[in-house]
């Protein structure tokens, strides 16, 4: 962190919510490490000692609060950190990526050794990446323990622990408590009711922008926007189910509700939901760069991708036609090749087609839905190589090469390489040039002399084309 102590100290007395989530203060006359808009009162200087992220703090011998809860202090943006490499093995470790996989593998996407891997994370954080998925752990049970009337054993094992033996020993070790102890009155339930999850964000947020941008994109039977809510099917691995979010906006919160049976890959849907709604955006860092182009909608955010392949499609069926068409492409396209599924939401019908399944759907099939042949080959070749493992869509460091792999499949070209960047691989910084609304906003006549003008907003220019593209 760039702040000393001192000002740290002063944004702790402020309780200013900028700083929410972007430190943690540990007090030692009573052992707990705290947000800096918590409602306790303030400690005196002499007891602080301020950490970068929870897992430090814990390191140190913290426990967590239980009035401020660090566990739903807002995320980082990727761009906040000294090392984008660590930020994003951050994000992914709390997203459950060390649950499903190993350190190893997860090193591997993001283009670099394990060992490299726990050097930088060690060096960002303080901690080792096993460390910092035991605190994500903990967190995530010790919230799912105190907001919802789920079993112990269940909590354990959607929070990603492999026994109820190891998550409380961790509980007495960290925390000094066992996981029962955190129980409110009313004890658990074996009832199959939905789970509610909680999500923070920083001010400002434009609610309504989000919910329009999804709306008009929503595909039909898949997701939905009805009463400032959005829904949606989901597949996970095997796990199959739906989810609702809705902001709660004097609260600052993204309130999200999933089906039982996606229990099992909690931590890993909460990643996706939280790319999608931007979750870990710093506004204030965005609009002091962009300036004046954020006046009238500061909270804008970039709409990021749930479901990474599904995302990429349906900018591959936006090229060179309006929103409303693509939107109906992809409609037609779920339809026909999505699997059923039931939800009690009764236009929630239909999984979104998988990879492998548009990869050998007969070209024919696809160009009845109306579908250009040119489209037809350039979906099939990237369902193609999505499942042989040629090209990854996870977020990486440098989406250079992910996008020199999009740019090497027939059909794609920077505009829609560059779409995807911002909206799938999750890159601040990207920005398509070459579109239309874009030059025209800016009153430029070629993709170089928007490239040229947008230099002044990095590294936050995808943030400066949504606000372009709103106009």
């Amino acid at each position: 962190m760039e702040l000393n102590d001192t000002q740290l100290y002063d944004a702790l007395c402020a309780r200013d919510p900028r700083f929410d989530g972007v430190f943690f203060v540990g007090v030692a006359s009573t052992g707990i490490y705290c947000r800096p808009v918590c409602p306790a009162r303030t400690p005196l200087r002499k007891n602080c000692t301020f950490y970068a992220n929870p897992a430090l703090a814990e390191q140190a011998g913290h426990r967590p609060c239980l009035r401020c809860r660090p566990e739903l202090a807002p995320g980082q943006s990727s761009v906040d950190a000294t090392s984008r490499l660590a930020e994003l093995a951050r994000v992914r470790i709390e997203s459950g990526a060390l649950i499903e996989s190993s350190l190893a593998r997860l090193a591997v996407e993001l283009g670099v050794t394990d060992r490299h891997l726990r050097r930088v994370v060690h060096e960002e954080f303080g901690v080792t990446p096993v460390e910092l998925a035991q605190t994500y752990r903990l967190l995530l049970a010790k919230r799912l323990l105190t907001d919802t009337p789920m079993r112990v054993i269940d909590v354990a094992y959607a929070s990603g622990f492999a026994s109820l033996r190891r998550m409380n020993a961790l509980f007495k070790s960290r925390y000094g408590i066992s996981p029962t102890q955190l129980r409110r009155e009313g004890g658990e339930s074996r009832e199959f009711a939905p789970l509610v999850c909680d999500l923070r964000y920083r001010e400002p947020y434009a609610h309504d922008a989000m919910l329009s941008f999804l709306q008009v994109r929503a595909t039909r039977g898949v997701e939905q926007v009805v009463d400032g809510r959005y829904a949606r099917t989901v597949r996970h691995g095997d796990e199959l189910g739906w989810i609702s979010c809705e902001f709660i906006r004097d609260r600052s919160l993204l309130r999200v509700t999933l089906s039982p049976g996606l229990a099992a890959v909690l931590p890993q849907v909460l990643g996706r939901v939280r790319q999608q709604f931007d979750v870990g955006c710093n506004p204030s860092a965005v609009n002091e760069r962009l300036g004046s182009i954020t006046k009238g909608c500061p909270g804008l955010r970039v709409p990021g991708a749930f479901d990474a392949f599904e995302s990429c499609v349906r900018v591959i069926l936006g090229q060179q036609i309006s929103v409303a068409g693509a939107t109906t492409l992809a409609s037609r396209l779920a339809e026909k090749f999505g699997t059923p599924i039931e939800t009690p939401h009764p236009s929630l019908t239909r999984l979104t087609p998988t990879a492998r399944t548009l990869a050998s759907a007969p070209e024919t099939a696809l160009r009845e839905l109306g579908i250009i042949s040119a489209r037809v080959r350039t979906i099939r070749s990237f369902a193609r190589a999505v499942v042989d493992g040629s090209l990854s869509l996870h977020a990486v460091p440098d989406p250079t090469p992910t996008m020199e792999r999009l740019l090497a499949l027939p059909g794609i070209g920077p505009w829609t390489a560059s779409v995807i960047s911002m909206r799938v691989l999750g890159w601040p910084d990207a920005f398509p040039a070459g579109d239309l609304g874009v030059m025209r906003a800016l009153g430029m006549r070629s993709p170089a002399e928007a490239e040229a003008h947008a230099e002044q907003w990095r590294p936050f220019r995808a943030y400066a084309a949504l606000h372009l593209w709103r106009g």
